[in-house]
């Protein structure tokens, strides 16, 4: 006999199915409860709220597990490449030699972005935040490829975005860092690595051969790979929310890198080099920091430590400290910022008070560091991130679309004015 979940309403008694997933986790079913009962279920921030049934990413936040498709992400990062990674998670499984010749061929072959898309940058401000301009580049793809707007494509159309869109964002991106520090674009070189290719557009500079550090190489590839998908967080439920409408694939992940922009969900990063700056200016003892971080009535916060959805670590962190440290090893960068940041870290995995609490540095407290020593402004942090989780954005999305999953439709408890008569202006 199946599983059932019983709700007294009224003095009646609802029936509903419960669903166990491959991990043995469980969710009552309620998606009847409104034309059985006339009720909704209140869950702000969706918290509670399983929105889909997904065979892409399992997270257990309880004992530090995070899996794409089944690969342990331990495994995935130590290795994989970011491209492997990318064609597990939109097509479902590791490629063979063959299939990953081909993807990486095509994706290859699609690198550069129309000529005319050169003029959108030039009109954008010096200055302008990297990712509204990436937001807006990446709407922009569905008006040089029209085609993409057409919701009944066949299989072969569908690869062919998918393929675009992953080979343009990391020009994109570079684009845009290129365009505020005011150096010339620099094209693809496609006999690199896709993170090397990377690198390369965005630190390279024309007449000259960019060196690609394959220490660098390496820490970013890892990077991609930790970022590229995290069950339904903000950005990929905008994408899923965005797609259902039978919204095209660069709009659906426009929207998610502006989802992606705020500072609660992708900006965490910046956010953590923002307070290692504000520490090093305010010149007071670190230690008065870590007493403010201790006292509950000061609203003083240590960003980077824990994490909203792991209790007690985060895998990704573990695997990014060690590229962190090779990183630093390798540039020998010398920076109070990043001092301090050591000292930080030492406090946390050592002091009892942050390890009773779970307060363990996180990825964003580690991929802030890397991005600060390679020199990468703070506002490009965030772009950092959409690069690595687009194939997660575009698997989600492809997922959904494929299982044709209604039009994404939430309910409201309405809590405003009654019936009110209307009254003239001069009786008001």
């Amino acid at each position: 006999m199946s599983e059932t979940a019983r709700m007294i309403l009224d003095g009646q008694e609802y029936e509903f199915p419960v669903i166990t997933g491959s991990e043995n986790e469980k969710a009552i079913d309620i998606s009847k409860l409104r034309g059985s009962t006339g009720y909704i279920t209140m869950d702000p921030g969706f918290k509670n709220t399983g929105s889909t049934q997904s065979g892409i990413t399992y997270l257990d936040g309880e004992n530090g597990v995070l899996r794409y498709r089944g690969y342990a992400i331990e495994d995935l990062a130590e290795k994989a490449s970011f491209i492997e990674v990318a064609y597990l998670l939109i097509y479902g499984d590791l490629p063979n030699k063959e299939q990953l010749e081909y993807f990486s061929d095509s994706v290859t072959r699609h690198t550069i972005v129309h000529e005319n898309m050169k003029r959108f940058f030039d009109a954008f401000p010096l200055g302008a935040h990297p990712m509204g301009m990436l937001s807006s580049m990446v709407a922009s793809l569905s008006t040089f490829y029209p085609e993409s707007q057409n919701p009944n494509r066949d299989i072969t159309d569908i690869d062919l975005t998918i393929h675009r869109l992953i080979a343009k964002l990391p020009t994109l991106a570079a684009q845009a860092y290129k365009h505020n520090v005011g150096l010339p674009t620099m094209y693809p070189k496609n006999n690199l690595s896709y993170v090397g290719n990377f690198m390369h557009m965005m630190w390279g500079v024309p007449a000259e051969d960019y060196e690609i550090d394959p220490i660098v190489e390496s820490a970013l590839n890892k990077l991609f790979i930790l970022h590229a998908d995290h069950e339904q967080n903000c950005s990929t439920s905008t994408v899923r929310v965005v797609g259902s409408s039978q919204a095209n694939l660069y709009s659906s992940v426009s929207a998610g890198v502006s989802a992606l922009w705020g500072p609660l969900h992708g900006g965490a990063n910046q956010a953590v080099i923002e307070m290692l700056e504000a520490i090093r200016a305010e010149g007071s003892p670190l230690q008065s920091w870590i007493d403010r971080a201790k006292d509950k009535t000061d609203s003083f916060r240590l960003m980077g430590f824990g994490h909203r959805v792991y209790k007690n670590f985060d895998p990704r962190a573990r695997i990014i400290k060690k590229a962190a440290d090779e990183v630093l090893g390798q540039l020998g960068v010398n920076d109070p910022v990043l001092e301090i940041a050591k000292q930080l870290e030492e406090v946390a995995l050592n002091d009892e008070y942050f390890v009773q609490r779970g307060l363990y540095p996180n990825v964003d407290f580690y991929s802030g560091i890397i991005y600060r020593a390679l020199g990468i402004p703070t506002d490009m942090f965030t772009v950092m991130f959409a690069l690595g989780r687009l194939p997660g954005w575009i698997g989600q999305w492809k997922e959904m679309t494929e299982n044709r999953e209604p039009i994404g439709r939430p309910r409201q408890v309405y809590v405003g004015a009654t019936n009110r008569a209307f009254t003239g202006l001069d009786a008001r």
